[in-house]
């Protein structure tokens, strides 16, 4: 028995074969900040947490909170980052329980104005200075042969 999809009159199988070839996906880059950044927070209800930031991309990040917040909440956020202050509101995702605390990852849903662009940069700057770092710590050492000719 196939199932046909209507607009096409392809069976569905085909479609959903198809799907996985037709899309793709790239994530925004992320920088782990391992809760380095505090994050000043402001709820629906206007209660105020600080939290610290454990990751963070373009299009959102990874929250560590002593208690959870509900999913889909809608918060303000501002914190200190490179050499900007980024204000942003932002929807909390479902939370994960880690440890003693739980991680929440969250979307950005909007900026104060011009903050987006000149985030961007702060992380592409972040990156190149990590990538920089990591491979100047991972050169090999000289191990070229040493002759002594005046023995």
């Amino acid at each position: 028995m196939h199932v046909f999809f209507r607009a096409t009159l392809r069976p569905l199988w085909f479609m959903m074969a198809n799907l996985r070839t037709t899309r793709t996906f790239t994530r925004a880059p992320r920088i782990a900040l391992r809760g380095a950044v505090p994050v000043a927070i402001q709820l629906e209800n206007g209660r105020q947490l600080t939290v610290r930031l454990h990751q963070l991309s373009i299009t959102g990040g990874l929250l560590e909170l002593a208690t959870y917040v509900d999913e889909r909440s809608h918060i303000a956020m501002a914190f200190a980052f490179g050499s900007m202050n980024v204000h942003a509101n932002a929807e909390l995702l479902f939370p994960l329980r880690g440890g003693l605390s739980y991680m929440q990852p969250f979307r950005f849903t909007g900026f104060a104005t011009g903050v987006r662009p000149t985030l961007e940069l702060e992380i592409t700057k972040m990156l190149r200075q990590m990538m920089a770092a990591t491979q100047s710590s991972h050169r090999l050492p000289d191990r070229s042969p040493r002759f002594s000719w005046d023995s």
